[in-house]
């Protein structure tokens, strides 16, 4: 028959004191995973920020063209490489370059026309001068045609008086008077032509003015023209549509021989070198958030790190910026927290770092210990 074995109370004694260990292993590594993670958020974890809810940001713009045309050559293609100044597009441009041709000629009349009537006002002045050296003559003839007036009336009383006495032929009374009289006629001939040549003058004085307003009038014609052509230069450069930056071609709604109007998108140029984060913080994450704190970046596409500074926050929430903003005096009220878009400035990363795009899915979080310390 079997007999029952009694336990040895050594083995019993020993597995008892093995778990007494093992529950005070469990303990202590629990107490010190709590006083690990109880140090962490006291001295690393109470000072950070974190979201998800952030991207890769950049002011791409859209390229349009400026003028009317057909588009004769498309240059670039989807996705390719820019830099600023580089050709995207071509328009046909002949009607331009004859509108160029039409208005340079056009301006080429005008500075023709401008020369003439420099040339006349020229002439005028020339003119003007002579006038008064006319008048200077006039003017010294009548004062000789005066003095021989005089001399001649003094010599009629002289004879008068000596026909009186019968001292004078009456042949030579005759003479005098005669020659009196004449002198009186050259004088008032004399003062006469000095008025014609004044009159003259103010004749000349208003052609002047009239030439001076056909001159300002030929210079406007000049100045139109000059506008004109630049006009049509600039149209004819517009023809060929340029990159405004360096950039990543995207959204290349173009093809040859479509018709453009301004203002209509063409392409995208997206300045991927200066690709910047926004990420979307609740408003109870802001107390301490300011600008030029560090910023640790971990973008989902690579699960790589980058680093970065917060730029500036938002003056307002994303609801106070859309299109139709909640009304919140109406209706039932429910309470939501609002987050606010906080721009964050990327570091230089390495030339073998991968290339960030618009659009890429971001943790951002942000180390706020900086501020605190200022309290």
């Amino acid at each position: 028959m079997n007999q029952a074995v009694s336990p040895d109370p050594r083995h019993d004694l020993r597995q008892q004191r093995t778990r007494h260990r093992l529950r005070l292993g469990l303990g202590g590594g629990l107490v010190l995973a709590v006083l690990a993670g109880a140090a962490y958020w006291w001295l690393d974890g109470r000072f950070l920020e974190q979201t998800d809810d952030a991207y890769v940001r950049a002011d791409w713009a859209p390229v349009s063209a400026r003028v009317n045309g057909y588009v004769a050559e498309v240059v670039v293609a989807d996705n390719a490489t820019v830099k600023a100044g580089d050709l995207l597009v071509r328009l046909d441009a002949r009607d331009f370059r004859d509108r160029l041709r039409r208005a340079e000629a056009r301006l080429a009349v005008s500075e023709a026309a401008v020369y003439v009537q420099r040339m006349r006002l020229g002439t005028f002045n020339a003119e003007q001068l002579e006038q008064v050296q006319v008048i200077a003559r006039a003017e010294a003839e009548r004062a000789g045609s005066r003095g021989e007036a005089q001399r001649a009336a003094a010599d009629w009383q002289r004879y008068q008086r000596l026909g009186q006495w019968q001292a004078a032929s009456v042949q030579r009374m005759e003479q005098a008077r005669a020659t009196h009289i004449q002198a009186l006629a050259l004088e008032r001939a004399a003062d006469a032509e000095l008025a014609r040549q004044h009159a003259h003058r103010e004749v000349l004085a208003q052609q002047g003015r009239q030439l001076e307003a056909q001159l300002a009038q030929r210079q406007a014609d000049l100045d139109q023209a000059r506008a004109e052509a630049s006009l049509a230069r600039s149209a004819l450069a517009d023809t060929e549509i340029r990159a405004p930056f360096d950039g990543v071609v995207g959204q290349r709604k173009v093809r040859q021989q479509q018709y453009v109007t301004p203002g209509l998108p063409l392409l995208a140029v997206v300045p991927v070198a200066q690709a910047y984060v926004v990420a979307n913080f609740k408003e109870t994450q802001l107390a301490h958030l300011r600008p030029g704190q560090p910023v640790r970046l971990e973008i989902d596409t690579f699960g790589q790190h980058w680093g970065g500074t917060v730029d500036s926050v938002s003056p307002g929430s994303g609801a106070v910026f859309a299109l139709l903003p909640p009304d919140n005096a109406t209706g039932n009220f429910t309470k939501i927290v609002q987050r606010f878009p906080v721009r964050i400035h990327l570091d230089p990363a390495p030339d073998d770092a991968p290339r960030l795009l618009p659009g890429m899915s971001v943790i951002a979080t942000v180390d706020t210990r900086q501020a605190r310390d200022e309290r």
